[in-house]
């Protein structure tokens, strides 16, 4: 008889696996594996394979076992293992499972420690100067974040935009956290509000930014002094025309 035990993460379960297997005296050599799975659900598998195929396994809902005979099995296995105490046997090997996983769940803590976590930092800015109808770029700058993984989403007018949007590498910054940026193609709009939500493990809430473009309006005040400049020159020649025929008329 050789003991073996392993164990494995898969979909966020741990297994392990605990292993019993013996040769049976026969004219031809046969292995019996005696397989206990335990799950971080809470949920515990108990069989018995013969070659590699599934004899019996134990169900804990209908507390029974359950004989799966293979087509070369030529013995009744419930009267081979009826003496070995099989369901007895399970629920003790259930309650193992209870205190294997507390420890290695334990241990799993101290060897990998939680990692630290940095919140995003992000701001919104345009990539040239706004111009009414010209098409621009909005960045979303986000930095100073770790671990290396964020969701930027945008919205123009509270509704969600994707056309347009690209989320450009993480790249590493000197104190090991990461930044990144993210742009919306656009063509600014009057009254158009634009934002960048960012979404991170170690923030509480989704970190919203928004912006709004401003337009700078050409100033009425120099055309409006040269036409007043201009009114008021032509009003003077149309008086000194008047005073000059008046004076010459006078003379005569």
């Amino acid at each position: 008889m050789k003991p073996y035990c392993s164990q494995t993460m898969k979909s966020s379960s741990l297994l392990i696996l605990m292993l019993n297997t013996f040769c049976a005296s026969t004219q031809i050599p046969h292995e019996i594996v005696y397989v206990v799975g335990c799950y971080e659900n809470s949920t515990t598998e108990v069989q018995f394979e013969f070659d590699s195929e599934e004899i019996l396994h134990v169900d804990f809902e209908r507390q029974e076992v359950v004989y799966n005979v293979p087509p070369l099995f030529v013995v009744n296995p419930s009267e081979v293992f009826s003496d070995l105490h099989v369901y007895k046997n399970a629920l003790k090997a259930k309650r193992t499972c209870a205190i294997a996983l507390s420890f290695l769940k334990f241990e799993e803590k101290e060897i990998h420690p939680e990692e630290a976590k940095d919140p995003p930092e992000s701001i919104l800015y345009p990539a040239e100067e706004v111009q009414l109808g010209v098409e621009n770029t909005l960045t979303c700058f986000v930095n100073h974040f770790y671990p290396p993984y964020i969701k930027v989403s945008w919205t123009k007018n509270d509704l969600p935009v994707s056309e347009g949007v690209s989320l450009g590498q993480y790249y590493p910054n000197d104190d090991q956290t990461f930044h990144t940026f993210s742009t919306l193609e656009f063509t600014p709009r009057e009254g158009d509000i634009y934002s960048c939500t960012v979404e991170h493990l170690a923030l509480e809430r989704p970190q919203t930014r928004i912006w709004q473009p401003e337009f700078s309006h050409p100033s009425l005040g120099p055309d409006v002094f040269c036409g007043v400049g201009l009114t008021l020159g032509f009003l003077g020649v149309a008086v000194g025309t008047f005073l000059m025929v008046k004076g010459h008329h006078g003379h005569k």
